[in-house]
């Protein structure tokens, strides 16, 4: 079982501009992106017991601006923030059937996709860092020799005994081919403690006939606290010589899916670094999940992680949350 000492977090990857309905004809402007929806979560719930960080790359223009001015006010460490002259951040349009989704995309400059130009940049950025947190989709963005820069500072940073959690979340369109998908997920997940990965990504892409199986595949790797997401259905987990499912309570008045896996991510993963066990993180992450599953866009509102803090601030879960970052809206 993976086990924190300290609590500086940094996750890296790329940050949109989402525009998700809300409402006829209208839509809500916001930023989001896996990585940084997780981390977004993970600071508000960890508050000043955590300092987190979000690795990428914006342009200098307006939007790209308010982006990190916001990360700041949130109370990020947002120096390991690189800026580009020449490109932007990308964009993406929610479009939803009923509460399902589908996404289009305007990420062809996207400035992310240039995150890892600099190595010596990117181990100053994971320095000290307790837990370091990556997608699949961060990898993807990346060209060849970005990823393998990646690659590297990451196995450093886990050297110098920083945890690395990892959900594969396969993006087919980002990748050349699924073969070029597979070996980059499997040279990762070489490097991780934490793996996150959703059943029906591994199932697309591994062949993997059920949870169990996505399991013993990543299992082969090495010792590794693996936790499946299976959307509605149970959560399916192994750690050391603990296994087995924890069933996915259901969620009452669904408004959008997108960024239910990040938030899951993030609960679980904060309950992880504030000292809960496995089978009581994986409810905690459900419980964020489905906050956001009750709103529009990937990121639940302060007001609402305020009301899951303060459900939350007992004996068993005060040391991690006692001093929560503001909640109140913006």
């Amino acid at each position: 079982m993976v086990e924190f000492v300290s609590r500086r977090i940094v996750a890296i990857g790329e940050a949109m501009i989402e525009m998700a309905p809300d409402g006829a004809n209208m839509f809500r402007f916001a930023y989001a992106g896996d990585t940084f929806n997780t981390a977004w979560h993970m600071a508000h719930l960890l508050g000043v017991a955590a300092s987190v960080a979000f690795v990428t790359r914006v342009g200098i223009d307006g939007l790209s601006g308010r982006f990190v001015e916001e990360l700041r006010a949130d109370g990020f460490d947002t120096a390991v923030i690189s800026r580009d002259s020449t490109r932007t951040m990308g964009l993406y349009v929610i479009e939803l059937d009923g509460v399902e989704r589908s996404f289009h995309y305007w990420r062809k400059d996207s400035a992310a996709a240039h995150l890892a130009d600099d190595p010596a940049e990117l181990s100053v950025a994971m320095s000290g860092a307790d837990l370091i947190h990556v997608s699949g989709i961060t990898l993807a963005i990346l060209p060849e020799n970005g990823r393998r820069t990646l690659l590297d500072a990451v196995a450093r940073a886990r050297d110098a005994g920083a945890v690395v959690s990892f959900d594969p979340n396969v993006r087919p369109r980002l990748w050349a081919s699924p073969e070029h998908a597979r070996q980059s997920i499997q040279d990762m997940l070489a490097l991780s403690d934490i793996v996150l990965p959703s059943f029906d990504d591994e199932a697309a892409l591994w062949g993997d006939k059920s949870p169990a199986d996505t399991i013993a595949r990543i299992e082969a790797e090495g010792g590794k606290e693996i936790i499946v997401k299976n959307g509605a259905h149970a959560i399916t987990f192994a750690a050391g010589n603990e296994s087995g499912e924890m069933a996915t309570p259901k969620v009452a008045m669904i408004r959008d899916t997108t960024g239910a896996g990040d938030a899951f991510n993030a609960g679980y993963l904060a309950a992880r670094i504030g000292g809960m066990t496995l089978r009581d993180a994986v409810p905690f992450g459900q419980q964020l999940s489905a906050e956001v599953l009750r709103h529009p866009g990937a990121r639940a509102p302060k007001e609402a992680l305020g009301r899951l803090l303060t459900l939350h601030r007992d004996a068993k879960l005060g040391r991690m949350f006692a001093d929560p970052r503001s909640t109140t809206p913006k």
